[in-house]
């Protein structure tokens, strides 16, 4: 029996760290979407001000396989 999976991209904003962005961004996906398995980072981005980093960015392409 073959699984489809579907993609959607979302943005994410962290004042912490790439990695609590990504981390954010799975888990409001899950919320909303079934059977999330994966996500790839498509883009990231840094927010400075001053010379000094405040926010950290992502382009999440998030996977969810559909139901059957």
């Amino acid at each position: 029996m073959a699984s489809v999976a579907r993609i959607t991209t979302i943005s994410v904003r962290s004042e912490t760290s790439f990695e609590d962005a990504v981390a954010a961004g799975v888990a409001r996906a899950s919320e909303t979407l079934r059977n999330v398995s994966g996500a790839w980072v498509k883009e990231q981005k840094v927010e400075a001000t001053d010379g000094k980093i405040t926010a950290w960015s992502v382009v999440l392409e998030v996977s969810f396989v559909l139901d059957d």
